[in-house]
């Protein structure tokens, strides 16, 4: 599966973004979708995971309450809703897909190229 991300931008301490990520392919709805962050000088970090179904999500402590994962299997298509940005939630935005299930980075086999989310203070 190929994935391309999007939706990235640069938006003040408060404000909302929502990211997108298209997959080709007609297995989409068999992944399971996560969205991944690295910022400058630190190591790419689980944000969010939804699976095949859309029925189970699970965030990182640093987003919950905050973002919110979806996808629409129709449309070939996983979202990333970020509500209440911060400036630490700067970094390069992945969005990943694994046959299974996972938090990690070495659980996602496929991964997009990466939009850049720049929260101002």
């Amino acid at each position: 599966v190929q994935l391309q991300a999007c939706g990235g931008g640069l938006v003040q301490a408060g404000g909302s973004l929502r990211l997108s990520c298209a997959a080709s392919g007609r297995t989409f709805s068999r992944y399971t979708m996560g969205w991944f962050r690295q910022a400058p000088g630190k190591e790419r970090e689980f944000v969010a995971a939804i699976s095949w179904s859309g029925g189970s999500t699970y965030y990182a402590d640093s987003v919950k309450a905050r973002f919110t994962i979806s996808r629409d299997n129709g449309k070939n298509t996983v979202y990333l809703q970020m509500n209440s940005l911060k400036p630490e939630d700067t970094a390069v935005y992945y969005c990943a897909a694994n046959l299974g299930w996972g938090v990690v980075v070495t659980a996602y086999d496929y991964w997009g190229q990466g939009t850049q989310v720049t929260v101002s203070s």
